[in-house]
């Protein structure tokens, strides 16, 4: 069976392939046009296995909740540019492995990889195999949260730079309320700008405190305007500066971003009196694309000397 130039227009609109791949897949596959998706998904695979070893460090950082159970997921897939980061396809399939997150609440990434992908009969997998070849680029899912009791909220920074999910306890009633709703669209906005390293000092380790401290007692004892200072009085500044420290590490001591004469702690009960219920914030999740994948250092020279070869 032979096809014509309408059979290889459809097959790229399908696949979003180049027009002499279409023509090499209708050929392959005796015009039919099924057969010739198949092909070239084949071919993608061995196409996504080529790029697989490039570093992927841009993308994009997202947070969902599923507006019917009100389940809550957040991700961070990576690409290797961000020119590709802002393609509607990379993003529509950034937002669908969200969605398959909170529907399917996969153990793991090879789990996640294995779910069925949305309005396809596609895997996860296969879906990022088909991307990659049809966008040129490695991509690849790197992490995901999900939460499934409580309120959450679901914050996403400068287009996919940061996501934040918060996630809230609140009194029964109160789960749809529009001041719950803003209160943790808030609080994910703080977690976004201030990055703190815990919810509240109770989760600070006594390690981690007793580390700090031994750092700024040996800065202290190095700076000459202590130099005459005994060491009981030095250690006291030091302890005066770890109970300030907590402020800037603890989401629950920080200043309010919205008012800062009030710590977050502070604003989050005064929002249950005014609602009359019980507000506790449970936990959060904070991904940054990107955050701490070594990028590659491109040499334009190197580049081009290898296209010239």
């Amino acid at each position: 069976m032979g096809f014509t130039a309408a059979d290889v227009k459809n097959l790229r609109e399908m696949t979003g392939v180049g027009m002499m791949d279409c023509k090499k897949a209708l050929a392959e596959a005796d015009g039919d046009i099924d057969k010739a998706v198949e092909w070239l998904r084949e071919k993608g695979l061995a196409a996504a296995q080529k790029k697989a070893g490039r570093i992927a460090a841009e993308g994009m950082a997202y947070a969902y909740v599923c507006p019917e159970c009100g389940v809550g997921s957040i991700v961070e897939v990576n690409a290797e540019s961000d020119f590709v980061a802002k393609n509607d396809l990379f993003v529509e399939y950034v937002q669908n492995v969200a969605k398959v997150v909170a529907k399917d609440a996969p153990a793991d990434l090879d789990a996640l990889f294995a779910c069925k992908y949305p309005g396809s009969e596609k895997t996860v997998l296969e879906e990022q195999n088909d991307k990659v070849l049809v966008i040129g680029e490695n991509i690849k899912v790197r992490r995901f949260a999900r939460y499934d009791k409580g309120v959450s909220v679901a914050y996403v920074h400068m287009g996919g730079r940061i996501a934040v999910l918060m996630n809230l306890e609140v009194g029964a009633g109160f789960e749809k309320s529009a001041e719950v709703e803003e209160l943790g669209k808030d609080l994910a906005m703080q977690v976004a700008a201030l990055n703190p390293q815990f919810l509240d000092k109770s989760e600070v380790s006594e390690e981690f405190i007793e580390n700090e401290k031994r750092v700024r007692l040996a800065q202290a004892k190095e700076d000459p305007k202590n130099a005459t200072k005994p060491d009981a009085i030095i250690e006291k500044i030091v302890m005066g500066g770890l109970a300030k420290y907590y402020k800037e590490i603890c989401l629950m001591q920080q200043p309010f971003v919205k008012d800062d004469k009030v710590s977050v702690e502070d604003h989050v009960a005064a929002v249950a009196k005014q609602l009359g219920t019980t507000i506790k914030v449970n936990c959060y999740t904070r991904f940054e694309k990107g955050e701490g994948i070594e990028k590659r250092q491109d040499d334009l020279a190197a580049e081009v000397a290898k296209l010239v070869k």
